[in-house]
């Protein structure tokens, strides 16, 4: 297998690794707690370089969308503003009718961000 070959399964077990290192299993465990398996702990550790920059890629994009989380209702307000300063009656309803397309899109975004709980970190979802 050349080594800039990305397996799936392998950047999936990294994205789901705590990385500490558990002295009763002599293993790293699982996010849960569960500890590796041998088989695991082998896979893992033959991880490729580009398997790890994967895996690091995702992390980065998880932490922005946890940022991105956090930070939604005051970017939902700063949004909403110029929309607000438009009416005489100020309901989110006669906002949203002002908005284009895109500027819908981004609504909805935002209001996402701010309603559902935030997702954990799983393989391929970021």
């Amino acid at each position: 297998m050349p080594e800039t070959e990305i397996r799936p399964a392998v950047v999936a077990l990294l994205c789901d690794s705590n990385f500490k290192y558990r002295r009763d299993t002599k293993t790293w465990s699982h996010i849960d707690g569960r500890p590796f398996t041998k088989e695991e702990q082998a896979t893992a550790l033959h991880a490729t370089r580009a398997e790890f920059e994967e895996f690091a890629a995702q992390h980065t994009r998880y932490m922005e969308y946890l940022r991105a989380s956090e930070e939604a209702p005051e970017a939902f307000q700063r949004f909403l503003g110029p929309f607000m300063e438009q009416l005489t009656r100020k309901t989110l309803g006669n906002a949203v009718e002002l908005m284009t397309e895109d500027e819908r899109v981004e609504f909805e975004r935002l209001l996402g961000l701010m309603v559902e709980p935030p997702r954990r970190f799983t393989a391929y979802a970021f």
